[in-house]
Parts: structure tokens; sequence; C-alpha cells
């Protein structure tokens, strides 16, 4: 809560009278209503001013102030706005003793911020419900006249979920916005070349609560907007499903977004119509209803392709891209991306060609063609460097990275998420920073330097706590659990993932869940819980099969396989990893099957099914030769070693550890090498 005596006046001095004659002169009537509330009003009495725009708010206070005929009248500003406010009236009490009320003068609060805490949505909002179920001890407690400045929408929940306070009010005062204000508000919203994905979550904030303060302008309550009035609506209603998507708030933003969408279908005009079709698709992409969603996408194709609009065609082109490479169908991707891409060069718009190139990019990524997603990378980079656009080069070298780190280049990883985030500072874009702080710490992570990876992790978690960015926190506490977990801290990492899961549950997010109870299995095998380990991936596979995520489902199949393993439940984990292998095969995923051939292998071994074995490891070690994978080879030829010796053939036993150590040794591993030195001593001469 902040309280004030003096108006925060954002007006310049000089521009202040004029600003607030033209005010007056646009609500004279109402002002003189107001001036007559304040003069005769006497203890505790309620009135009600509608004002959309703090500004405007602000005028209205000086114009109070500076009236001849409030001369025997003290105002005092009391600003409430936090959002998490619910005891309105203990904090006004708690004010009152400090007032300095001026001889001869009446107090007057004025009461401004309480939209903040009111809320756009949401069933009865904890302030509402303190100021119903403690009206009557506002007589004994505030005896002085309190104006409420609200905003449209804030005064309608007021009287909706706090009516018998609402039923005290002994004056509603509704004042109109000056067109300045309105035109103002336009350019901070719709004019701005700050895209909203790009602001830093307390700005996403401020300028959700100024669509919504916009909306209460073209749509008043109980008002049906008419003319041109309908087309800035629907405009507003857009930005507001927009700016709703970028707080991951699905369901909320499709609310405005069927309301625009009902408006835009009648406009002669279909170019708008089809912009809000691509965005209600990204609503159900952000719930994995990708078919959904690819059912609005072709729509919004099929309009901007009979208008012959290629930058519709390209966007709507590009979020099929997008669905289909979340339903991890490369081949669509691939078409869709390129598709874009032939268009930008026809129309000659080289500048979107970065963004098509960079997806491009993420779908080689994806199938394991890292020089392919390297290159892609590397032409969107140009692309944006060649235009100056070395904001934007951030996410590049962020892929870069990525790539690097797939190839196990390190050390090139690091340099390109360090390139990143030397533009995210020197932007101050603070707020970014913090994927690349988490992909440090996954680089750090998988050279093993722990602390490194945690000291990163928790750069990331400062920021996103710093600018309330609680949905971005359960990433991080779920990384921060797998550090955790590797340094053998295992209570840690399980706090760290309940953590994370409590995150997920809060913002409903389920399906993101499915990969924390995936690692709080993991942490209960390590922990020989193995009951509790499997309820934990059973918990995941459930998720996953309700989502109809049958990709991931694979990684949980091979967990369980490795509980039964431990469990000595040697069929059930082979039933588990044929399950996983069978997955894998089904969706082409050629690399993922070597680890489930090489714990096959694993499984036949323990059986003494040496020749099966052998088989299933000779397979695995195939596959990762075919992809050039050379470290995780290391892992198979140990184990064909440890086979070899089971079947007491030292001489092949020692060919595979040696081949093993090989690779260690040249990727720097020192604690699995120094495992193989250990099972090459022991064997016999």
């Amino acid at each position: 809560m902040n309280s004030s005596r003096k108006p925060s006046n954002p007006h310049s001095q000089g521009n202040l009278s004029s600003e607030i004659g033209a005010f007056i002169a646009l609500n004279q009537e109402v002002f003189a209503e107001l001036l007559t509330f304040v003069d005769f009003a006497e203890k505790f009495k309620i009135g009600f001013v509608e004002i959309n725009f703090p500004p405007d708010a602000e005028i209205l206070v000086e114009a109070l102030k500076t009236n001849p005929e409030c001369r025997n009248i003290q105002f005092v500003t009391l600003n409430f706005s936090d959002q998490n406010l619910r005891f309105l009236r203990d904090e006004i009490v708690q004010i009152l003793p400090t007032i300095e009320i001026e001889p001869n003068k009446k107090l007057v609060l004025i009461v401004q911020g309480l939209e903040k805490s009111i809320g756009v949505y949401g069933d009865y909002p904890p302030v509402l419900q303190d100021l119903n179920f403690v009206r009557d001890a506002y007589k004994r407690t505030v005896p002085h006249p309190i104006l409420f400045i609200l905003p449209d929408y804030a005064l309608t929940r007021l009287a909706k979920f706090a009516p018998d306070f609402w039923a005290w009010q002994s004056g509603m005062f509704r004042f109109q916005t000056p067109q300045v204000t309105k035109d103002h508000a336009i350019h901070e919203t719709q004019n701005t070349d700050r895209i909203i994905d790009r602001l830093e979550p307390p700005e996403k904030q401020e300028r959700i609560d100024l669509l919504h303060r916009l909306l209460m302008e073209y749509k008043p309550t109980g008002h049906h907007p008419t003319g041109e009035n309908l087309r800035n609506c629907s405009n507003i209603l857009h930005q507001l499903g927009v700016a709703y998507l970028s707080k991951r708030e699905p369901i909320k933003a499709r609310e405005y977004l069927e309301e625009a969408k009902k408006i835009a279908k009648d406009f002669p005009d279909s170019t708008f119509y089809a912009e809000v079709l691509n965005t209600l698709g990204d609503s159900y992409s952000q719930q994995r209803q990708f078919d959904t969603a690819i059912n609005y996408y072709q729509k919004s194709l099929s309009i901007s392709q009979q208008l012959q609009n290629p930058r519709g065609e390209i966007a709507a082109l590009f979020k099929l891209g997008n669905a289909y490479l979340d339903l991890r169908q490369f081949t669509q991707a691939t078409t869709f991306y390129q598709q874009c891409l032939e268009i930008e060069q026809q129309i000659g718009d080289r500048y979107s060609q970065a963004s098509s190139y960079h997806q491009l990019g993420i779908v080689a990524q994806e199938l394991r063609q890292f020089e392919e997603a390297r290159r892609n990378y590397q032409q969107a980079l140009a692309i944006k460097t060649e235009f100056g656009d070395r904001y934007s080069c951030a996410s590049s070298y962020h892929g870069l990275g990525i790539v690097a780190q797939n190839l196990r280049e390190f050390e090139e990883a690091r340099r390109n998420y360090q390139q990143a985030l030397a533009i995210d500072i020197e932007f101050g874009n603070r707020y970014s920073s913090a994927s690349t702080y988490h992909q440090l710490g996954y680089v750090a992570q998988e050279l093993r330097e722990f602390e490194e990876a945690r000291r990163n992790y928790q750069q990331a978690l400062a920021i996103s706590t710093e600018f309330g960015d609680r949905y971005n926190q359960a990433k991080i506490y779920h990384n921060l659990g797998m550090v955790a977990q590797d340094l053998g801290e295992f209570e840690e990492a399980r706090r760290n993932y309940q953590q994370a899961l409590a995150i997920k549950i809060e913002f409903g997010d389920r399906y993101s869940s499915a990969s924390t109870y995936h690692q709080l299995g993991r942490v209960a095998q390590d922990l020989q819980e193995f009951e509790e380990a499997r309820r934990n991936y059973q918990q995941a596979l459930a998720i996953f099969i309700e989502y109809g995520d049958r990709y991931s489902q694979p990684g949980t199949y091979h967990q369980l396989g490795r509980v039964a393993q431990e469990l000595r439940e040697f069929e059930e984990a082979r039933r588990n990893y044929q399950q996983a292998l069978a997955i894998f095969i089904e969706y082409g995923d050629r690399y993922s099957q070597a680890l489930t051939y090489h714990n096959l292998g694993v499984v036949a071994q323990e059986l003494r099914e040496f020749e099966e074995a052998r088989r299933n490891y000779q397979q695995a070690l195939a596959i990762k030769i075919e992809f050039g994978d050379r470290y995780s080879q290391a892992l198979t030829y140990h184990a064909l070693g440890t086979l070899a010796k089971a079947e007491e053939n030292y001489a092949e036993a020692r060919v595979n550890l040696e081949k093993a150590l090989e690779i260690y040794v040249e990727y720097k591993d020192e604690y699995w090498g120094a495992i193989a030195r250990e099972a090459l001593e022991r064997l016999p001469d």
C-alpha cells in the first residue's frame, strides 16, 4: 500500500491548467455534481467515481484541490495498488492517525488503485469479500467521506461481489475520457514496436490493464459497440487475447478472442478475421489441442489465399509449421516452413526469412541433423545482422548454442550462449537473460561442473523471481533438482522437483507436470524407493496418455523397465523396454532406439541369454555409429566388455573395454574412464 498527501502527477505544470480545463469542459455537469457531493458529505459517506485512466484521475484530483469551492476541504489520496490487498479498512484505519488534519477543514479521502486487487476476472476477490463483510465497521472507524476512483470494469465487479457495500453509495459520478487520453492509450497498445512476448511480466500486466481500460471506452458495461467503436473494440479484444496468451492463460485469452471473432466476421475486409483465427489457433496450441489449432490455422490460410494476401498466408503457414513441429511430424513442419520461405522470397521480404530459417533449424535439430540445423541458424543470424537487428540475434546464438551442446561441443555452446547473454545485457533485457543463464547451467551440468550449473540456474531463478515470472520458475526448480540429483543430494532434488510441480499445478499446467513426476520417479529410484518410483512414473505416463503425447511415453516406459530390472522383474522390464522400442520405431526415431536396445541387452545378460544380449548391444552400437554419437558408443562397448567377461572371453572383453576407455579419455570423462580402467585391471591376463 502506498498513501500520498500529494498526487503523483505526470503532467507538466505548464500543461496542467489547460488539461484540467479541457477535462472539466468535457465533464462540466458531472464535475458540478461531484463538487456538491464533497461539499455536503459529512462523516462516513461513499462516492464512486468512474474514470478509466489514471492520468485523468490525477487531473480530477488536482481539479478538486484547486477549485475555489473546495477551499475548506482537505483531500488526501490513498493509493492501494497492491494486487494482494485484502483488508482495506484495516489499512485505512492504520493511516488515519498519521494524517495531519488542517484547521477548519473537512477531510475527504480519495482511494485509488483498488482495481489492482479487485482484478478483471475470477469470482469473489478477497478485498471485495472483506469490504462487504465489514461494511458496518466503516461508520465507526472511518468517520470521513470517501471517494473511490475506479475504472468501469472494477466498479461492475464491486457492485456484483460487494453488493451490501455498493448499496451504501451516496453518489455515482461517471466521467468521460478526453480524446487525447484515448489516443495516447491506443498508441501505447496498438502502435508500439514492443512485442508483448518481449515484455517483462510487470509490463505485460500494465499493458493488459491499459487494454481493459481502453475496452471500457468502446464497450462500456451494459452497452453494445457500434460503428467505428466496433472496429476499435475488436482490435482491443484481439490484443487482450494475445496478451493473455503471453501469460499462458489460454482459456482467458479465448474469451476475448471469441468475442473479437464474432465482431470481425461481419467486417467487409476479412484480413483481420484471418488474424483472429490464427490467434485462436494459438490458444488451442498452448493447451496442446493441436487438431483444433490446425483447423483454425487452415481456415485462416484459406481466407488469406482467397484475398491474395501473401503476408496472411505466411502467418498461417508459419503457425501450421509450429503445430506440426510440436506434434513431431517433422516432414509436414518442414513443408510449411519452406512454403513460408518461398513466399517471402517471392515478395522480396528478406527480413522475415530469418524466422523461417530459424524454425527450419529447430526441425533439423530435432531430427539430429545438427550440421543442417547449424546452417539454418547461421542463415537466420546473417539476415538479422544484415538488417541491424542485433536484439533478435540473441535467439539465433541461443539456437547455435543448443546445436553445439548436442554435438558435445560444450565450449562452443558456452561461447554462443555468452554471446546471446551479452546482447541481452546490452539491450537491458534482464528478463530474457534468465533463459540464457538457464542454458549455461545445462552446459555446466553436461561438463559435470555442478556448482557452476547451480550458480547459473540460481541466477536464472533470481531474475524470474525479480520479475514475478512464477511460471518460468518451475523449469528452473526442475533443473536445480537435476543438479542436486547428480550431486547425490536426493532430498534437495526432491524438494526442488516438488516446488516445480506445485507451480505447474498452480498454473493448471498438467501436461508439463508429467516431466516432473518422471524426475520424482528418478529420485525415488536413486533412493531405492522402487514402488514410489513406479507410482511417479505411472503418474507421468497417465498424463502423456491423457494428452495424446505418444512420443513422450517411451522415456517413461524405459524408466518403468529400469525399476522392474532393479526389482529383478526381468520379464516386466523387457515388456516395458519393448513398449518403448515400438513407439520409437512407430515415430521413426531411430537414434532413440539405441538406448532401449542397450537396456534390452542388459536384461538379456541378467537372464544369461548372452547371444540375445550381444544382438541387442550390437544393434545399439550400430545406431550410435550411424548417427556419429561417438561418446554414447563408450557405454555400449563397456557393456559388450562386461558381457564377454561373463562368458570368460577375456580377450574380447579387453578389446571392448579399451575402446570404451579410449572414448572416455577423448571426451575427458574422468568418472567413467576410472570405472573402465578398474574393469580392465581386474581382467585375468
